[in-house]
């Protein structure tokens, strides 16, 4: 791989790709196998992931009752990069130790959440970028809405200053020692694995995400989703 090719520090890169989640939201549907356009969910980042040059290695965290499936998927899929497919845990926390732990030696790991398939070369390259420089960076992007903060009875009790908020999505990227630490030193409940590396006292970078980068949550993401496919597809 030619050094044209590549975006971050020299050392390899590893993708932990995060299915493990319940889909409370989807009602019974299993949204990380959920078709889209002929394709399931978690394949669109995967496909994206094996695709990029600055990506090594992959390692695909699902459920215990998605096992076999999962296996499948990778299987009969062309995703090379697809080194491991492990169990993820009871926390989504757990799932990404569990990911680190099957993950190759490599210097630099990149976390996706499957729900997310709209990751592209861009944020890629960005948060590999961005990330050398603290070793933990995060992809966000700008609050558009006024935000305000109530009390317990639904009075507003401050209005916040939203050029300085930003809705953070995945991919995050770390070093893999300091995403490594993090996981071996927090226990509590945490929001993200960004989250992790503030509470040790890490610095927490952020990059340009993108509003496309959207997740799929509930029935109605699905429907913007195929909307945005069925766009991509007539534009070629």
């Amino acid at each position: 791989m030619s050094t044209q090719q590549r975006n971050h520090r020299d050392g390899s890169v590893g993708a932990i790709v995060v299915a493990a989640g319940l889909s409370r939201r989807m009602g019974s549907t299993d949204k990380v196998f959920l078709p889209l356009l002929g394709r399931t969910l978690v394949g669109y980042s995967l496909q994206t992931l094996n695709d990029s040059p600055n990506v090594d290695s992959i390692v695909l965290v699902t459920s215990p009752d998605r096992m076999d499936r999962a296996r499948d998927l990778v299987s009969e899929s062309t995703w090379e990069k697809v080194a491991a497919v492990c169990t993820g845990g009871v926390r989504r926390q757990d799932s990404v130790k569990n990911g680190l732990e099957q993950m190759a030696d490599v210097t630099w790991v990149i976390v996706h959440d499957a729900a997310r398939p709209f990751v592209d070369e861009g944020i890629i390259t960005r948060g590999l970028q961005e990330v050398r420089h603290t070793g933990a960076a995060v992809s966000a992007v700008p609050v558009k809405d006024t935000i305000k903060s109530a009390n317990s009875d639904g009075v507003v009790t401050q209005t916040l200053d939203r050029t300085r908020l930003w809705h953070v999505q995945t991919p995050q990227m770390f070093a893999i020692d300091v995403l490594r630490e993090a996981h071996s030193r927090i226990s509590e409940d945490v929001t993200d694995d960004a989250f992790m590396v503030e509470r040790i006292g890490g610095t927490v970078r952020v990059f340009a995400g993108s509003y496309g980068n959207f997740k799929i949550t509930t029935p109605q993401d699905v429907t913007l989703a195929e909307g945005v496919l069925k766009a991509r597809q007539a534009m070629g």
